[in-house]
């Protein structure tokens, strides 16, 4: 698989009827305790079947109304929704009923925000090798603080802007970096935003490591393996965030 709307095109040519039982817009702030910096997160979420297929969204992008309106509407028809958002969403949420996760889950033990975070960002970067410069498309701080405990440099790119929590500006174009870099981790949220293919592209070409972590579209992303993506970290909601408890993410590719 190349691009999103070939798997789109996959999918809602099969025999798929599921309808969406339930849609929800998740709208998160943060602060972990002893970090400078505050974020905000809003995902939709779709629930077909068992599954529930998300795709994160910049704050004020989608109103509520967008959810009560996938409500008991098609997976197929919702396939061919004009906002990409609704489509990445209905197709995580397909792709993870029929074909749930069920390989490489790892526990993400309880714990405050801050050290769940901060597993889960040791997972994410286990899976990439020790390159010199990783472009991190998304930033995460403590993604970035791992880098760092790691001894590699990086690139923060991001659509918001703004600053690291060590006041390294955010880039705003990840394919002008793209000739700085080794080795590539980006947010599922690329998806959502339509920046994945020339990513996905990038690494094909020069075979560059390419890992993803993917809260959107954990479902979509383990299916472009082997097409330029090495290595996934795949979060299906509820996601590390929402509680303290024990969370599960499943990492594809932990041979890289």
């Amino acid at each position: 698989m190349t691009t999103l709307d070939s798997l789109i095109d996959e999918v809602r040519d099969s025999p798929v009827d599921q309808r969406v039982s339930v849609a929800f817009v998740t709208r998160q702030g943060a602060r972990h305790a002893g970090r400078g910096r505050a974020y905000r997160n809003h995902v939709l979420s779709l629930r077909v079947g068992a599954a529930v297929g998300s795709c994160a969204i910049e704050p004020g992008e989608l109103d509520d109304d967008i959810a009560y309106d996938c409500v008991g509407v098609p997976v197929k028809k919702l396939l061919s929704h004009e906002n990409r958002a609704v489509r990445v969403a209905a197709l995580d949420a397909a792709l993870m009923d029929t074909r749930p996760h069920a390989e490489g889950a790892m526990t993400i033990e309880r714990g405050t925000s801050l050290e769940k975070s901060r597993r889960r960002a040791a997972a994410v970067v286990d899976l990439l090798p020790r390159t010199r410069t990783v472009l991190v498309v998304g930033v995460v701080n403590s993604l970035l603080e791992q880098l760092r405990q790691r001894g590699q440099d990086y690139l923060p790119c991001d659509h918001a802007g703004g600053e690291t929590e060590w006041g390294e500006p955010f880039l705003p174009d990840a394919t002008a970096l793209l000739g700085r870099c080794d080795a590539i981790l980006a947010s599922g949220m690329t998806l959502g935003n339509g920046t994945f293919e020339p990513l996905l592209a990038h690494a094909a070409t020069t075979g560059k490591p390419f890992v993803a972590f993917a809260q959107t579209g954990s479902a979509v992303l383990p299916r472009f393996l082997g097409a330029g993506l090495s290595a996934v970290s795949a979060e299906p909601y509820p996601f590390f965030w929402l509680d303290g408890g024990p969370t599960t993410i499943f990492r594809y590719g932990l041979s890289t």
